[in-house]
């Protein structure tokens, strides 16, 4: 019998990384929707606030990468916790990592 050991801290490395990226795509709705789906009404509100403070930013600074990186590291320690409180949606949260990456 084979055993997966999965590691919560990169899963929600990975997943910041993804949520942000997907927040900051012009398929930002698709991708929300699935989250809604899969995560519940707390994590879509937390990202449709990224959403909107990476758009500010964007008007703001013309692009710059600073409001990203903010966003990622916001996004780590939110997913950690949740992974914590909800270790069964770990699996959720990879797909939508996988998802997100080909937005």
């Amino acid at each position: 019998m084979t055993q997966t050991v999965i590691h919560q801290p990169r899963v929600a490395w990975d997943g910041a990384r993804a949520f942000v990226r997907a927040a900051g795509s012009p398929h930002s709705d698709r991708f929300a929707t699935s989250v809604l789906a899969r995560l519940g009404n707390e994590i879509y509100g937390q990202f449709a606030d990224t959403r909107q403070r990476l758009l500010t930013a964007l008007v703001e600074t013309g692009g710059d990468r600073y409001a990203s990186d903010v966003e990622a590291g916001k996004w780590r320690v939110r997913l950690d916790d949740f992974l914590r409180q909800h270790p069964e949606l770990t699996d959720a949260v990879r797909e939508l990592t996988s998802e997100a990456m080909e937005l």
